[in-house]
């Protein structure tokens, strides 16, 4: 080492030196002390993580939903769509087309299509790219029932091939590339733009069920941050307890430590599944896990007290 690599670490050595004199010279007592408001500190930190992100994750839960929502709006609008085609087929078959029209069943279908689409466009979780989606997906649902009416009106002189433009305009499927055979997005017909239009949310619903708020991973180093604190906190104050006083940690103590892990431990699981499973009532923001992990770490705060309070009791110092 240089010198003047040793002079520039001998202030910060030193330093490291003057504050662990002076926390030795510090009575036991208010050591004590100060790990003990450390301690509950890190019991009502956990508490408002957890109140945090239990709020925010039923918040994500519910955007989560609702996108879940859209997509199966979707999934239907896209079979209704096959639906009319099968009824726009039927009523051409009877011959009659000029005089029933496209038929009520047809109607229906597309009417349906249209319902579901708009209802799906309110969980738009793709942004811009959705709403122009679903914007494509409606002009597209209206060019096949113009085409529809058209092909019936000019039944007489385009025939079949006018109907056969009509149904492809609702069930071609998408293009493909030439050299790979790959289907290109944004081809097709009616069908084929819904699926794309459900994949879009599909993706936008994976990255919603990643968020920062649902992620276990995120999740867990918020909630278990501070007990991995208050885990230091309890060696610190055993060693303490050891050393000074002849003592060892009260159960008590001991009992506080696995009581707030668990509840950072549990909501992070929780978390997890209820990004999984998406249902109506999740688990983290419910009532009763919300009442039962406040009930746990009030529990583990009161345990701390109670596991510092018969080595301070032998001290009667005043508070400083």
């Amino acid at each position: 080492m240089s010198a003047s690599t040793a002079v520039s670490h001998r202030p910060l050595r030193g330093t490291a030196t003057r504050w662990s004199t002076r926390v030795r010279a510090v009575h036991p007592v208010r050591r004590l002390r100060w790990f003990r408001a450390g301690a509950l500190a890190m019991v009502a930190a956990t508490a408002l993580t957890f109140l945090l992100v239990s709020t925010r994750a039923d918040g994500q839960l519910a955007a989560a939903r609702r996108t879940g929502d859209a997509i199966a709006d979707i999934s239907r609008a896209r079979r209704t769509a096959v639906a009319a085609d099968r009824a726009l087929a039927k009523a051409a078959d009877t011959g009659q087309v000029t005089l029933i029209g496209t038929g009520t069943e047809f109607a229906n279908d597309t009417a349906r299509v249209n319902s579901l689409v708009t209802s799906a466009a309110e969980g738009n979780a793709a942004g811009a790219r959705g709403r122009a989606q679903f914007q494509f997906v409606q002009g597209q649902l209206t060019t096949c029932v113009q085409l529809a009416n058209t092909a019936v009106r000019d039944y007489a002189r385009s025939g079949r091939a006018g109907v056969r433009s009509a149904r492809l305009a609702l069930t071609a499927p998408r293009a493909k590339e030439p050299g790979t055979g790959a289907p290109i997005p944004g081809t097709g017909g009616l069908t084929a733009s819904l699926s794309d239009l459900e994949e879009m949310q599909r993706q936008a619903l994976d990255v919603q069920r990643r968020s920062y708020w649902l992620d276990p991973v995120h999740v867990w180093s918020l909630l278990v941050g501070p007990a991995a604190v208050l885990l230091l906190c309890v060696l610190a104050t055993g060693r303490l307890v050891t050393r000074h006083f002849r003592r060892r940690v009260g159960p008590s103590l001991l009992l506080a430590l696995p009581v707030t892990a668990g509840v950072g431990i549990t909501t992070s699981l929780l978390c997890r599944y209820d990004a999984q499973a998406l249902g109506r009532d999740p688990l983290v923001g419910h009532g009763a896990t919300t009442a039962l992990a406040l009930a746990l770490l009030t529990a583990a705060g009161v345990l701390t007290h109670l596991g510092y309070r018969p080595r301070l009791a032998e001290y009667r110092f005043p508070r400083s």
